[in-house]
């Protein structure tokens, strides 16, 4: 009796452990890496892990060990912001960006929970009960509490996996879905004691889901319009501690100035922030100089900067100068602790803590329209906003191109400006339009509509990327549907389970 009880605990701590190496695993399918089949993998063996255990307890337990593992692998450069940009100690930054990491991981532990609630066999809890479920906890950690939906498995699959032929169609969550689908069935064919005859099904399934995506990706769902623009991405690697420095705020405009007049493009895009101090304040002269550049080749420039004003309401915004009137967008989704602070009677004691300039933005309109410039009918969307998919599709189908301002200094030099890239891509993808980045820090990058990086700047370097653009028009089935495709789909899964007594256990 005491060596099976000895056994057991070794089997209970083991499962965990396991778990949390296979969910580290899985970031390496993600760019920088793009080892693409890794995720699907590091499920597979997560699906197989909570099969063994029959008790909500122990399928937390695991869900639990695999998300942290996958969110301390993936997204621990939060760290680098909080203590080397945010001024945070050392050991408190490492607390915060371990509870961060903890909260996250409650998502896939809550699927590890409800699967085992289930008082069906495995093979449907498996095949059917687990992809849903995953599904529906990647698109719950995409709203909740604004949401965060960072490292989506679905963003893994772009752009080389056939699994991305479905992101014009459902999105990065339902790509997401059909990863977790193919995972359980592979997970389902390696099961001991299976029948030769359903180990082959499972396989064809699996593989017959992964033909579907690459025959899509031959589906061509928006088309040219227009003429082509010429392009030019500013990338002024300004580091992060030395952007808001009052003294070297005239040779960040002055570099920025020189770095526009000898790119010659219709397009001239500056990162997010570029110019370090308010619109208000920005010197007419300046203003003038930088509307002469953009109209040089009959086109416009856009500029990130702050606009409002420091004592009522202030946005993250970018304006344009030059041939077409000035017009403007301000962000919508913003950053908590970032770039605002929630709840301020209980949290406004964190603006002390981190040292972060203008942490108190307000929010845009959410109905801003492209803006003609270069062109072009121009969907700007700024930094972390590029993350929420059915929020850039507002702009369309009249918007013709995509363009992405970011200053990721804040994180170093980690994984974020891959992932952040990446997550452009998809973008790219779901839209059926070409996608823009310029940044400060990197990655400065232009995209395909097929999600390809065209080209790219080295990250932390100065320079600019030129290139010629195409817009496009037409709407791709997300630009119509966004994720009610998908959320439709899983309505009527979760119907086909419950038709089939799909029971939680007392």
């Amino acid at each position: 009796m005491a060596g099976k009880f000895s056994a057991m605990r070794r089997a209970s701590l083991l499962l965990p452990l396991v778990a949390l190496l296979a969910g580290a695993l899985a970031v390496g399918g993600f760019a920088p890496l793009n080892l693409w089949p890794l995720p699907l993998l590091s499920l597979a063996l997560l699906f197989g892990m909570l099969l063994r255990v029959s008790t909500r307890r122990a399928g937390f337990v695991i869900g639990f060990a695999w998300g942290l593992g996958f969110f301390l692998a993936g997204v621990s450069w939060i760290y680098i912001s909080l203590s080397v940009y945010g001024g945070m100690a050392m050991w408190l930054a490492g607390l915060a960006t371990l509870l961060f990491c903890s909260v996250l991981a409650l998502f896939p532990a809550l699927v590890g929970a409800l699967q085992a609630g289930w008082t069906h066999p495995a093979t449907p809890r498996l095949v059917l009960a687990l992809p849903l479920l995953w599904g529906l906890s990647e698109w719950l950690r995409g709203w909740v509490l604004t949401g965060f939906p960072w490292l989506s498995l679905g963003y893994s699959q772009v752009p080389a996996s056939p699994l991305a032929g479905y992101a014009p169609v459902l999105g990065v969550y339902g790509v997401s879905f059909i990863l977790a689908l193919i995972a359980a069935l592979l997970a389902w064919s390696v099961t001991p004691r299976r029948p030769p005859a359903l180990r082959i099904w499972a396989l064809s399934a699996a593989l017959a889901l992964g033909v579907g995506g690459q025959a899509l990706r031959g589906v061509v769902w928006t088309s040219p319009v227009g003429a082509p623009t010429s392009v030019a991405l500013l990338q002024g690697n300004i580091p992060q501690d030395m952007k808001w420095q009052a003294d070297k705020t005239r040779a960040t405009l002055d570099g920025y100035a020189r770095m526009a007049a000898a790119s010659p493009a219709q397009l001239i895009v500056l990162p997010e922030t570029a110019l370090p101090l308010f619109e208000s304040a920005l010197p007419e002269t300046y203003r003038a100089q930088l509307a002469t550049l953009g109209k040089q080749h009959g086109g416009d420039l856009l500029a990130g900067l702050p606009t409002g004003s420091p004592d009522t309401a202030y946005y993250n915004s970018v304006i344009s100068l030059g041939s077409a009137p000035s017009q403007r967008y301000s962000k919508v989704h913003l950053v908590p602790f970032g770039e605002y602070i929630p709840l301020k009677s209980l949290w406004g004691w964190v603006i002390s803590v981190l040292h972060i300039p203008l942490s108190d933005f307000a929010r845009g309109a959410p109905d801003q329209r492209p803006l003609a410039i270069g062109g072009q009918q121009v969907a700007v969307n700024i930094c972390y906003e590029d993350v929420f998919g059915e929020e850039i599709i507002r702009q369309l189908p009249a918007a013709t191109v995509l363009v992405n301002v970011s200053n990721l200094a804040w994180f170093g030099d980690s994984f974020a400006p891959w992932q952040h890239a990446q997550m452009s891509q998809m973008r790219a993808l779901e839209s059926g339009r070409m996608m823009l980045r310029a940044t400060n820090t990197g990655l400065t990058a232009i995209i395909d509509p097929q999600g390809r990086l065209l080209a790219y700047l080295p990250p932390f370097t100065r320079g600019s990327l030129g290139g010629s653009i195409q817009g496009y028009a037409g709407s791709t089935p997300y630009v119509r549907w966004g994720n009610a495709a998908i959320l439709a789909v899983w309505g009527m899964w979760g119907l086909g389970l419950w038709r089939a007594g799909f029971k939680q256990r007392p």
